[in-house]
């Protein structure tokens, strides 16, 4: 039996099963370009506290897995795994990792983690067509599809061997939004719980939920106001919530917070706000209009009071706590650069540039507001949470960069929906045969009537506006395939550079941690900054006296404050936390603009945050001009610190660059300010082949018997 024009309806089923399987197939091998130019690594710094967590889960079972104390990280605290993470993605590795190993397909877990992120990237595409599906048309789901499986917004986080919770969270929220959509339109009870499975999921993969937890009480909230709460909503939630809340609260890390965290209060709020709308419904329909008003009126002021009064005696009680640090720098971009500078000093955490949106977007920048007009223009329950979701979303971005993984799905829907809209009005006529046999007709006016089929050369310019589609469209998939290519496809642990005589690897990171693993004692203490102390505890088997975590800010305080101070003083830091090496990225001679001299100021301003760092201030650190210089103008503050110390040791007498003096640092565009520069408490241990890594080793005490 044939495909033809007499079954049209299979005909387009397939096609539609078609354009969503090469979707997944394109979004999934989009993010394999880190393992064709490379091999199979892990990228950037929490991916490999994940991969080891994952390979502890593997080996040890589950129960070890929770109750693991690892003691080599944050000496000389420690930290208690099960009870400090998100363990939704190692379960998920673990799980699928169990699975081919049951079918005999024996592969590494390495591989897994590598693989994880694009394999459900393609999962990301399904369910991103359902979403657009049910909220809007097939057509715009397709559209949807196709734009997700390759935004380089989404590509960032998904490439191979981004083994980050990212990985699996996109699909989880999306998945959640899917579910809810369904329970709203349907009121099942089966889809509300399906709802809130998906976001128990969703709760174990990522501290991401707080935001899913806050959009769907907010729609609810909207449609409230909007006249459109019935009893589909009513179930919907109330299923959900309390559900979801139960469930999430079985992750250790979670605990108590849906309960007890003014992040989550609205959720609750919106709850209790359902449970009164249904109650008052009821009374409505069993009492008289005058008799309801005078009850309803004097319940509410009740419950308005008792709300008011218990909440502020809970929070007073120290019952609810307040709101995180994180929260507070989503409401006000300051907020953490005036008080917490750690995590103003995360760069994921900056406010976005106005170019990060084209280059993360490029075409979905554009068709993002007409994806929200045709929303607007047929309201639905559905349309409404789309709205929501779009609108938000580009206000966080606004404020944290971090947040464009999530404005890119939403980008992608509305895209979809603007595209499809546009493509269902002016595709028939540019398939339609152009007239030119009939007569023309009179107009009136020289206009033509909307209803007598005569537009002036209507096929024409349907073609012409098909055509300009088919081209951006044409183009964003260009600027997709390059961004990828470019930006987010060279793991960070093996940086690539063009020189003159071709591709230049830098390895020098995977070369310093093999010196460590090798050439030290086992029980061997590293300091370093914090970014770096996933990659020492997984790659070189060491303990680290911070890692990437940020759990504890005094800690990594205590180590900003020996970056920042002089030798001696920074030895008798050295000593309290019984470091043996120091380790430090230095990027003067291959000009890698991230090493820890351009992030030295948020090491002195964490160093100085708390009150043993009472003596350092940021203000000494640059010239009377206000500037930050390491060269002969340099503040002597700077140029006798041990951060300084231990990046240009040596450095004086290399020539980095032709036509420069020696010691020309090449990151900071100066000729070095110190070039004999000599250490008393500390010798140099290892120096990586382009200088990227230098690790010094803390000479012990003198004998003073």
């Amino acid at each position: 039996m044939g495909i033809t024009s007499k079954n049209p309806t299979t005909a387009r089923a397939i096609v539609k099963c078609g354009v969503l399987v090469l979707a997944a197939i394109v979004a999934f091998s989009c993010r394999l370009f880190a393992v064709i130019r490379f091999e199979s690594v892990i990228h950037e710094f929490d991916p490999y506290f994940n991969f080891r967590t994952t390979q502890y889960l593997t080996k040890e079972g589950f129960y070890s897995f929770l109750n693991w104390f690892d003691d080599r990280a944050w000496y000389p605290l420690g930290r208690i795994i099960g009870g400090t993470l998100y363990p939704g993605l190692m379960l998920t590795s673990g799980a699928i990792y169990k699975v081919l190993h049951a079918i005999n397909f024996t592969v590494d877990i390495r591989e897994v983690c590598v693989f994880l992120a694009p394999l459900f990237s393609s999962f990301t595409v399904m369910v991103t067509y359902l979403l657009t599906k049910e909220v809007f048309t097939e057509g715009a789901g397709l559209c949807a599809a196709c734009f997700i499986s390759v935004v380089p917004g989404y590509i960032s986080r998904s490439v191979a061997g981004s083994y980050d919770n990212e990985a699996i969270a996109i699909f989880c929220m999306l998945f959640t939004y899917y579910c809810w959509i369904k329970s709203v339109k349907t009121g099942s009870i089966r889809w509300s719980a399906t709802c809130a499975l998906a976001y128990f999921y969703m709760v174990s993969s990522w501290g991401g939920y707080v935001f899913l937890i806050n959009l769907i009480p907010l729609h609810v909230f909207i449609l409230m106001l909007t006249g459109r709460f019935c009893h589909r909503i009513y179930v919907a939630y109330s299923i959900f919530y309390a559900l979801g809340t139960i469930l999430s609260m079985q992750i250790p890390f979670v605990g108590y917070q849906p309960v007890q965290t003014s992040e989550h209060m609205a959720a609750f709020g919106i709850f209790g706000l359902c449970q009164l709308m249904a109650f008052t419904t009821y009374l409505k329909s069993r009492m008289t209009e005058s008799n309801y008003n005078q009850v309803f009126n004097s319940v509410l002021a009740m419950l308005i009071f008792v709300f008011i009064s218990g909440f502020g005696a809970a929070y007073a009680m120290g019952k609810i706590a307040a709101f995180t640090g994180r929260f507070y720098s989503f409401l006000d971009p300051s907020y953490a650069k005036n008080n917490i500078p750690i995590i103003a000093s995360v760069s994921e955490h900056q406010p976005t540039a106005w170019a990060s949106f084209y280059f993360d977007l490029q075409l979905l920048a554009l068709t993002f507001p007409a994806g929200l007009y045709y929303c607007f223009k047929n309201l639905t329950d559905g349309r409404i949470f789309i709205i929501l979701y779009g609108i938000t979303t580009v206000y966080f971005t606004g404020v944290m960069v971090r947040m464009m993984l999530i404005l890119a799905p939403v980008a992608c829907i509305l895209g979809g929906i603007a595209i499809s809209s546009l493509l269902d009005v002016y595709m028939p006529y540019s398939l339609e045969e152009p007239d030119t046999s009939a007569p023309k007709k009179e107009k009136s006016k020289g206009k033509a009537s909307r209803d007598d089929g005569s537009y002036p050369h209507r096929h024409n310019i349907a073609t012409g506006i098909v055509g300009a589609i088919m081209l951006m469209m044409a183009f964003y998939a260009t600027h997709c395939i390059w961004v990828t290519s470019e930006a987010y496809s060279s793991p960070s642990i093996v940086l690539a550079a063009r020189g003159s005589h071709g591709r230049i690897i830098f390895d020098d990171f995977r070369e310093a941690y093999y010196w460590l693993r090798q050439n030290t004692a086992e029980d061997a203490k590293v300091m370093s900054w914090w970014d770096y102390g996933y990659q020492i505890s997984a790659m070189a088997n060491r303990t680290v006296i911070v890692d990437n975590n940020t759990w504890n800010n005094t800690h990594i305080s205590r180590v900003g404050q020996a970056m920042a101070s002089n030798e001696s003083h920074a030895y008798e830091i050295m000593r309290e936390l019984d470091v043996d090496y120091v380790l430090v990225l230095f990027g003067g001679v291959t000009a890698y603009s991230s090493d820890d001299l351009n992030k030295f100021l948020w090491m002195v301003r964490i160093g100085g945050s708390t009150p043993e760092g009472a003596h350092i201030h940021e203000n000494d650190y640059y010239t009377k001009n206000g500037e930050f210089r390491v060269d002969k103008a340099g503040s002597p503050t700077l140029r006798n610190c041990l951060m300084y110390k231990m990046s240009y040791y040596k450095f004086g007498a290399l020539y980095t660059e032709h036509g420069k003096n020696t010691g020309y640092d090449r990151v900071r565009r100066a000729e070095i300010g110190d070039k004999n520069v000599e250490l008393e408490h500390l010798e140099e241990a290892y120096t990586t082949e382009h200088w990227l890594v230098r690790i010094y080793k803390v000479k012990p005490p003198k004998n003073r018997a």
